[in-house]
């Protein structure tokens, strides 16, 4: 066959596979459109409304499955819509469930303080119910027995935070001095003063605060809990009003006049005012503990402790005396708890006694009267020996 025959017959078979062809489009389509309503969110369905049904949207022309895939697109966008919405909101209620859950948790502890002070005040002296119901204010601003129920979890947080402190924060202040000291072991005893100064400022801190709270709170302490443990208490529910930025100064104060450190007239000590910001809080909060935690106390000569220290990767690891250190140990009674570091080298102590001799502060402009005092101050037991009988 030749001629417009042939023509006429190649035309309709192609008009035939057309037709053909949009069929198998128009059920192709609806059975995506099914899986994607049908299959949730996994089993490849998360592919096909992304990618397969835009592709073939853009691929195919036929008029009638382009108006069946158009819909088809437009449901599925609707769906993808809905399905974050959803998400959204259910991540919403979660949130506000917990929140709902810690403040019924607390109106219950509260709750349960209130009817302890009612049953307590039933008595046939007027005097003693009045005395009774005056009390029962103080009692509301503060959860009996927190501290102790929440001593093992604290405890923990406490420890990882003192860690990370070496581990990220201490490495922060490291790089910062470093741009000012080229001498790496002045670095390290300016850290390590840093973290003996803040743990010293804030338990000196703690004791202050634990005073005004205790004065205040024993007007009216009636409970059955101690005043020791509703002091306490109160401490761990309201440490936000501990002045941390006080204990900031104390410590730049006494690292301006200590005599072991020195730093260009230029610069200040507070450019490492985070990592002293970030002790001082956690040297707070472990005054808190059954029993509190607390750093060891360490001496440039000492011997060399196994137990409480690591030695840093440049020291002499045939030496037996600590030339200085760089991260204290932190104790519980007499207990290590996490190992400190410390330098150790033959000859070194001698030879930074030596050096420092004949080296002052160079922020003083009259070093006589300087020197004095750091005389003065090194010969005086400093609080964190004080306070320390173990050590």
């Amino acid at each position: 066959m030749s001629g417009p025959a042939a023509v006429s017959a190649n035309l309709n078979r192609c008009c035939e596979i057309i037709e053909l062809n949009s069929q198998i489009q128009g059920q192709l389509f609806t059975i995506l459109n099914e899986t994607s309503r049908e299959g949730g969110h996994y089993a490849g369905v998360e592919t096909i409304k992304t990618r397969l049904l835009p592709w073939l949207g853009t691929c195919f022309s036929c008029a009638t499955s382009g108006r069946h895939f158009e819909d088809s697109f437009s449901l599925t966008q609707d769906s993808v819509e809905k399905e974050r919405q959803l998400r959204e909101l259910a991540s919403n209620q979660t949130f506000q469930l917990q929140e709902l859950q810690e403040e019924l948790t607390s109106t219950r502890l509260q709750l349960s303080s209130v009817q302890q002070e009612l049953a307590r005040s039933r008595s046939p002296s007027p005097r003693r119910s009045e005395i009774k119901s005056s009390s029962l204010l103080p009692s509301r601003s503060c959860s009996p027995g927190r501290a102790r129920r929440t001593n093992t979890s604290r405890r923990a947080c406490l420890i990882t935070r003192f860690g990370d402190i070496y581990a990220q924060e201490r490495l922060d202040a490291e790089t910062l001095l470093r741009t000012y000291i080229s001498d790496m072991e002045m670095v390290q005893r300016i850290i390590y003063i840093a973290a003996v100064e803040s743990f010293s400022a804030a338990k000196m801190a703690y004791r202050q605060f634990k005073i005004r709270v205790r004065d205040t709170l024993s007007l009216g302490h009636s409970g059955p809990e101690s005043l020791e443990d509703t002091v306490l208490d109160y401490i761990v529910r309201h440490e936000d009003l501990y002045d941390v930025q006080a204990s900031v100064n104390e410590v730049i104060r006494s690292m301006n006049i200590n005599p072991k450190i020195s730093f260009p007239p230029e610069i200040d000590f507070i450019v490492i005012s985070t990592l002293i910001r970030e002790l001082c809080r956690v040297a707070f909060s472990m005054q808190t503990l059954f029993p509190p935690l607390d750093i060891a106390f360490g001496t440039d000569g000492e011997l060399f402790s196994e137990t409480k220290y690591y030695r840093s990767f440049d020291s002499d690891f045939t030496a037996l005396l600590v030339a200085y250190h760089v991260w204290p140990a932190l104790m519980e009674k007499d207990v290590v708890i996490l190992k400190g570091e410390a330098v150790t080298k033959r000859g070194a102590l001698w030879s930074r006694r030596s050096r420092s001799s004949s080296r002052g502060r160079s922020r003083s402009s009259s070093p006589g009267p300087l020197l004095a005092h750091h005389l003065s101050r090194s010969r005086s037991p400093s609080p964190l020996r004080s306070t320390s009988p173990r050590r």
